[in-house]
């Protein structure tokens, strides 16, 4: 038993530092322009996975025909994150972490009409479910109110939703020969790579000079905690468990971001959105039956 739950605090301190991600985002957004706050984000996460990597002697040893996937990757990755935290912008995180969980959704949909796979009565239930559920949530009730003006902030992070979706497919039919913590190494390095041209001018710089010590917590939280020590955390974890048993954790993010919303950016917390996000939650589960949640993330 003990062994048990040592085990899972790793997939739990994980899904905690996701789920509070879009709550350090919000905060450094008011100082900082979404791609430099990506590209430093980068940057961080690179730094520590690249001292994690030497200290564990791993080999550093570059294949370009890996690295023609890499750069696939990266592109999506960066126009994902970009769209999200541009989101983030004119929305609320809690908003945010329950339509981010709408991903399986999007993956189920991507499997039917790019890979023609096929779904049955209870997915398909789930896929409508989940919509509903995200009407609900983003028209609070009024589904006459929806447009993509007032939406705007809503209808991005929903996009980054279909993009990752998109990420998580692509990684699955192409073949890397890396070990998943070089993959992710080199992946952030490529993203940061790609985004610095539009981010390394004086704009970008003076924001940085000029970030506050609640601004640069926020960023070494992102880029530490978030897409550092949780990615390793959960890498360890899929080692040590079933994919499916990690996975299931993903199912508390959003209660994660709604509760530190609530708590650190005092965001109102309605009962209509419980209730829709309870929804969206459900409508997922039916699509996850008997089929593992992909992996995360950044």
């Amino acid at each position: 038993m003990k062994t048990k739950i040592i085990k899972y605090w790793k997939p739990l301190a994980a899904v905690i530092f996701w789920g509070a991600s879009f709550i350090a985002t919000k905060i450094a957004l008011t100082e900082l322009l979404p791609l430099t706050l990506i590209f430093l984000r980068l940057i961080l996460a690179t730094i520590l996975l690249t001292s994690i990597a030497f200290y564990t002697k791993r080999d550093f040893a570059i294949s370009l025909k890996n690295h023609g996937g890499i750069l696939l990757l990266a592109l999506i990755a960066v126009f994902h994150l970009w769209i999200q935290v541009t989101g983030l912008q004119f929305t609320t995180a809690a908003n945010t972490g329950w339509i981010i969980g709408i991903t399986p959704i999007f993956m189920a949909l991507l499997g039917l009409f790019v890979f023609k796979e096929t779904l049955n009565v209870i997915k398909t239930s789930g896929i409508l479910i989940a919509f509903f559920g995200l009407l609900l949530l983003i028209s609070h009730g009024d589904f006459s109110s929806i447009d993509l003006i007032s939406n705007k902030g809503d209808f991005l992070v929903l996009g980054s939703s279909f993009t990752w979706s998109v990420y998580s497919m692509v990684n699955k039919k192409i073949s890397l020969n890396y070990p998943p913590m070089m993959t992710i190494l080199f992946l952030f390095l490529m993203m940061a790579i790609i985004i610095s041209p539009f981010t390394i001018n004086n704009a970008a710089i003076n924001s940085v000079i000029n970030l506050s010590f609640k601004g640069w917590t926020a960023i070494f939280f992102l880029g530490i905690f978030c897409s550092g020590v949780a990615y390793v955390l959960w890498a360890q974890s899929l080692k040590e468990m079933e994919s499916t048993r990690v996975g299931a954790f993903l199912y508390f993010e959003p209660f994660v971001t709604v509760v530190a919303a609530w708590v650190i950016l005092n965001e109102r917390i309605t009962l209509l959105m419980i209730i829709a996000g309870l929804i969206i939650t459900g409508g997922v589960v039916l699509v996850n039956l008997n089929r593992s949640i992909f992996k995360k993330k950044f």
